[in-house]
This record gives C-alpha cells, sequence and structure tokens, in this order.
C-alpha cells in the first residue's frame, strides 16, 4: 500500500520528472504546506537524505549550512532505514550521510557500525558508490595514527581495525562495477597506494587530477591530487 501511494503521489510523479533534482526534494522538505513530504515512507526520507546531502556539497555553500543539512540528511536516512531494513538506498545513503557526519564527529560509536549499514552491497552489489564507501571507511581507520588508536581503543569494545589491503579491494571493486565514475575513488586509490608505498600511487593520482572538475568536490579532489604528486616528486 505505501509503494501504490508513494508511486501516484505527486512527490514521486515530480522527482520522475525532473530527474530527483536536489533543489526539488529540498522544496518538498522545507515547503510545510506539502502534505507528502511529512510521510515517513522509507521512499520518501532516503530522497530528503540524498537532497540533503547533494545541496551540502554546493558550492561556495555557508559553513555552518553546510553542517545543519549534513546531520539533517543523517536523520532522514535514519527514519528510512526505521520504515524498511531491507531498502537498498536507505542503507546507502544512510552509509553516505554517516560518513559525511564522521567528518565533524571523528572517531565515533556511529562509524564503527558503518559496515552494518553498508547492506547496500548484498542487496545491490552493482552500486559503485557502496563499495567506495566501505573503502573509505577501511582507508580511514587504517591512517589512524597510535593516540587516535588508543581512543577507539576506549570507546569501542572491539576496536575496529582495517588495512590499506582493504580499503584498496574495495575501491577497485567500485572500479570495475564502474569505471571513472567518481573523482573521489580514483584519488583515494592514489592515496591507498601511497600508504602501501606503491608505485601505482602516480598513475590514479595523475586520473584524479586530469578528472573533469563538474562539481566543487572535483575541483577539491584536483588540487588535493595535484599537491599530492608534488610530493612524490
Amino acid at each position: 500500500m505505501l509503494e501504490q501511494n508513494f508511486a501516484g503521489s505527486t512527490f514521486y510523479k515530480r522527482c520522475q520528472d525532473q530527474g530527483d533534482k536536489p533543489e526539488l526534494l529540498d522544496n518538498f522538505k522545507e515547503d510545510s504546506r506539502c502534505s507528502d513530504c511529512k510521510s515517513d515512507d522509507a521512499e520518501f526520507q532516503w530522497r530528503l537524505a540524498r537532497a540533503s546531502r547533494d545541496l551540502s556539497v554546493r558550492p561556495n555553500m555557508e559553513a555552518e549550512r553546510k553542517k545543519q543539512l549534513t546531520f539533517e540528511g543523517f536523520e532522514y536516512a535514519k527514519k528510512a532505514l526505521e520504515k524498511d531494513e531491507k531498502c537498498f538506498a536507505a542503507h546507502k545513503w544512510y552509509a553516505v550521510c554517516l560518513s559525511d557526519v564522521w567528518e565533524y564527529e571523528g572517531v565515533s560509536g556511529n562509524s564503527y557500525i558503518i559496515r552494518k549499514h553498508l547492506r547496500a552491497v548484498e542487496l545491490n552489489p552493482k552500486d559503485a558508490t557502496s563499495f567506495h564507501i566501505l573503502g573509505y571507511w577501511c582507508f580511514a581507520f587504517a591512517e589512524l595514527p597510535w593516540y587516535q588508536r588508543k581512543v577507539a581503543a576506549v570507546i569501542f569494545s572491539s576496536p575496529p581495525k582495517a588495512t590499506y589491503e582493504e580499503a584498496l579491494e574495495f575501491f577497485l571493486k567500485a572500479e570495475e562495477v564502474d569505471p571513472n565514475f567518481y573523482s573521489k575513488n580514483l584519488l583515494m586509490l592514489g592515496k591507498t597506494y601511497m600508504g602501501m608505498k606503491d608505485k601505482k600511487a602516480l598513475l590514479f593520482l595523475t586520473k584524479a587530477k586530469e578528472y573533469p572538475a563538474h562539481t566543487q568536490e572535483d575541483k577539491e579532489v584536483h588540487r588535493e591530487a595535484v599537491d599530492l604528486l608534488k610530493n612524490l616528486g
């Protein structure tokens, strides 16, 4: 019944017609007159999570607004999972939003459960983004300095462990599923190979540098890749 209601809604039809544009979804989120957006259906909630996230990474986004949208998106994603634990997109956007929240909170209990919510890989093994996030999770913990590992040991009953090799496996899988889908995946491959002292870092950092800069994130990836290549000499 929920699927029928969603598929027949104005919200759904406009999302189909206009390609789930962040502006459209944000309008539904902000417009108190819209009864559709008050639905707690998982299909609505994960789309609102994605809209918040997409808006948060827009160029020139004010820092406080970016943070607000980041945490707002995470809340929508949590609601989506509460309504349907078998929804691939709900798991995916929970993980995406959680990784963004992690940028503000650092090592926390939330970051440890990111793997659990990447059931998206199981529910849809053709989604490159989910593999990328798993790789990012592994890379982040592989990179933790010793003193942060001590903090993690206090926070977690079983401290999270990950290696560059595990991160590499997920980043490469993402490329296998959808080659060159994301500038940051190329960058992370370069950084992972750097961590492994592997000369392949040069190849992927160069690919990241040369990736067409369509978004603000692409531009940031380009700058970081240029800096890292300088360090490699």
